[in-house]
């Protein structure tokens, strides 16, 4: 990609300076929206919720008499007709007789039995004086308990008792398991809901019972029930709803089977995010991370339940109740057992449990996907963007129009993802959001040209560091040519033996390779305050201390070098894993960094047609040069004295005395010793005999120089040997030659004239 004509951006950068406001204003209020969204406030949950209930109110489920559940009701009359609640475990157990004598599949309980039955003979003796007591003990012995009686006709008929979580102390006891529960991928327990504590059934009933499920809602802050759990973590156990473990029950199952994040089949890229799917029988239920489910509601029929007094009157056929799952519950006002959702403000506990069940036979289930955040904030920003960019440049009632299209086609589209796919995505916050922009937009607009300080961003983010940009975007008078003398540190980089490394990849590979390895490096430079001058196929070329003063420019670059070296050594362990999984074999990637500080002229440096922010130099070429030399002296870094004499901090290893190519001036390089593998220890020795070989080498002392090579090669072991070897055969070249036929130059002064690059 070219370039963008920069004196051109130039020129009309100035004329737009005085309308710059209008994108600072966009993108704050982005941001602002942005940043609202993901804390995720109340009123931001509650618009997101509204909308969702919009749904299921313009499109609500109709009942399907298909369906096979049904609730036996206790309601007002029941009561009236066959005493206060509650009823004798006698009557349940009736109750239950009937139910199964009709060719019911299941009861399931949305009450509970967590007391003794207080009208059984048994209980009441317990309550009586003494006397009295024992005019009752003949009788007692003579009756079957009332509880016992229940856990009889539960015994004979396949019934589901429900269990409620609390929220006090730890409940002593074990928790009934039902069913086994098989967990594919990670462990679940940790998002689900659960407690401590809890509340279940006499024990009795509990040991009989086909299953146990609990009754627990977990209401939205407005305390509507849209989302319903389908498993919960109590202690350390997973225990069903009553609503799932009926179906458990009505499939004659004995198992779940939930699948959670990186489970085969289930994408999580190794995260650990949540539940995915239960199973339970032939149905496979989706779910959100925490195990819960989005209700697809139909209006509440209270209509179609069968009043319990009926059962007992003998009033139902059998047709009624033959191989269906059967709830029981209430919907006695004076039980208080209602509650809220989206369609009705007032709707018996139990129907929720019924349209829970219906809802998973339908198989018209509502996801909310785990990616639906993500993509509605993505909407919202890329949106208002093209929405921004756009208004500039059409009339103010145009931009209205288009804002409001815009804002009906966002909505129209949510609501047929919703109707035809069952996925939940909010169109509300977007839409008020968006809207706001528009309003605000068109009001500002109309007040201001067509134009936008923005575009130098847009021109220029591509290309340049963002500390370039935003200098740019501040002062637009410094786009012309020309530059300014100051001193810079610079950094070159460049991978050892690219030209092999290359020869055995593809285009495509080779792409992929150096922007894998581009990426980090650039991410390393611009974080330790940096400015990319120029990628050169596999090098980079860097400096600091422009175009903004940074006092700390050596420091910075340092840390800029000993930071790319370690995420080149995290590449190479990526990059070795995974040629070991294709079965290649992988050769490390090496770079080589040089380093150096002095005054540089930088600037906008080009012609008038294009121009680039660089910098240009002697002390340019010398940071280049340094770069080459790591090469043959086997070092990853090579600085100059300008830049080791600027940390003292740092322990720097000085290697030679070198002119380099194009060069006249001497330079005294070292290399930083943290990047070297030294032994544990050695350093203060390796330092120590590097000086001694360095001094006996220039003194031109070759006996004293290879005995203090033999050291340096001793203590350093192989993280210096390409240096040591160069130095025996330098001195093997030199301790037997005439000065004049030598490399170096007459009036040996130890400089050693590289002759290549």
């Amino acid at each position: 990609m070219a370039k963008p004509n920069v004196a051109w951006y130039a020129k009309k950068a100035r004329a737009l300076l005085p309308h710059g406001l209008y994108g600072l204003a966009v993108a704050i209020f982005l941001t602002a929206v942005a940043a609202i969204y993901l804390a995720n406030p109340f009123f931001v949950e509650a618009l997101r919720l509204v909308a969702f209930d919009s749904y299921q109110r313009i499109a609500p489920l109709k009942k399907d008499p298909r369906l096979p559940v049904t609730i036996v009701d206790i309601d007002q009359r029941s009561l009236e007709t066959m005493g206060q609640w509650p009823w004798p475990r006698t009557r349940m157990a009736d109750l239950v007789d009937r139910l199964r004598n009709k060719g019911a599949a299941v009861i399931a309980f949305d009450v509970m039995f967590a007391e003794p039955d207080h009208t059984s003979l048994e209980q009441i003796q317990k309550e009586l004086p003494p006397a009295r007591a024992s005019v009752l003990a003949p009788i007692v012995g003579q009756w079957k308990p009332n509880d016992a009686v229940f856990a009889d006709a539960i015994k004979a008929m396949p019934t589901v008792l429900a269990m409620s979580l609390s929220y006090g102390r730890e409940t002593p006891g074990s928790i009934p398991q039902k069913a086994g529960i098989a967990v594919a991928g990670d462990d679940p327990k940790a998002f689900l809901h659960g407690s401590q504590s809890f509340v279940q059934n006499l024990p009795a009933l509990t040991a009989v019972a086909a299953g146990v499920g609990l009754i627990n809602w977990i209401p939205d802050r407005d305390g509507v029930v849209r989302r319903v759990p389908l498993l919960f973590r109590v202690k350390n156990s997973i225990v069903p709803s009553l609503a799932l473990d009926a179906l458990r029950a009505a499939q004659g199952a004995s198992t779940y089977v939930v699948k959670s994040s990186n489970a085969n089949g289930e994408t999580a890229y190794g995260t650990a995010s949540g539940v995915n799917h239960v199973r339970v029988g032939a149905l496979e239920i989706p779910t959100d991370a925490d195990g819960s489910i989005w209700l697809r509601y139909r209006p509440s029929d209270p209509g179609s339940f069968i009043p319990a007094w009926k059962i007992f009157a003998d009033k139902i056929g059998r047709s009624a109740i033959e191989g269906r799952i059967v709830l029981i519950g209430t919907s006695a006002a004076g039980l208080v057992d209602t509650r809220s959702t989206p369609l009705d403000a007032d709707v018996a506990g139990v129907e929720i449990h019924q349209q829970i069940i219906e809802h998973i036979l339908s198989g018209q289930f509502l996801t909310r996907p785990d990616y639906a955040p993500a993509v509605e904030l993505f909407v919202l920003i890329v949106l208002g963007l093209a929405l921004a960019i756009l208004f500039p440049n059409v009339g103010a009632g145009l931009a209205a129009l288009i804002g409001a299209g815009s804002i009906a086609a966002l909505n129209v589209g949510t609501w047929l993802l919703y109707r035809y796919e069952g996925l939940l995505f909010d169109s509300l916050y977007v839409s008020v959001s968006l809207l706001l922009l528009v309003i605000g937009s068109a009001f500002y607009l109309y007040r201001r040209t067509e134009v936008q300080r923005t575009e130098i961003k847009r021109a220029f983010g591509q290309y340049v560091s963002p500390a370039v940009v935003a200098q740019l975007t501040a002062h637009p008078e410094q786009l012309v040519l020309g530059g300014e003398v100051r001193e810079l540190t610079l950094l070159f980089s460049d991978i050892r033996n690219f030209s092999a490394i290359s020869e055995g990849l593809t285009a495509h590979e080779l792409t992929k390779f150096i922007n894998e390895l581009l990426t980090p490096m650039s991410d390393v430079i611009m974080a330790n305050s940096g400015t990319i001058d120029k990628y050169m196929g596999d090098a980079i070329m860097a400096f600091w201390n422009a175009p903004l003063n940074d006092p700390d420019h050596v420091r910075h670059a340092m840390h800029a070098a000993t930071a790319m070296k370690h995420e080149l050594a995290v590449l190479n362990e990526r990059w070795n894993r995974e040629a070991a999984e294709q079965g290649r074999v992988f050769r490390d990637v090496a770079i080589g960094i040089g380093i150096n500080t002095g005054d540089c002229c930088v600037g906008n440096l080009g012609s008038l047609q294009r121009f680039d922010y660089s910098a240009i130099g002697d002390e340019v070429n010398v940071a280049s040069r340094f770069e080459g030399l790591t090469k043959q002296y086997g070092v990853p870094l090579i600085t100059g004295e300008s830049t080791a004499a600027c940390l003292p901090d740092f322990e720097f290893l000085e290697i030679d005395l070198v002119r380099v190519k194009g060069r006249a001036k001497p330079s005294r390089i070292y290399t930083l010793l943290s990047l070297l593998d030294l032994p544990e220890g050695r350093v203060p020795e390796v330092v120590a005999a590097q000086t001694e070989l360095l001094r006996a080498y220039r003194a031109r002392d070759w006996m004293r120089a290879e005995q203090a090579l033999e050291s340096c090669r001793a203590l350093a072991g192989a993280a210096l040997a390409t240096l040591y070897d160069l130095y025996q055969a330098r001195i093997a070249a030199l301790k037997d030659t005439p000065v004049k036929n030598t490399p170096v130059r007459a009036g040996w002064d130890g400089v050693y004239t590289m002759e290549e690059k």
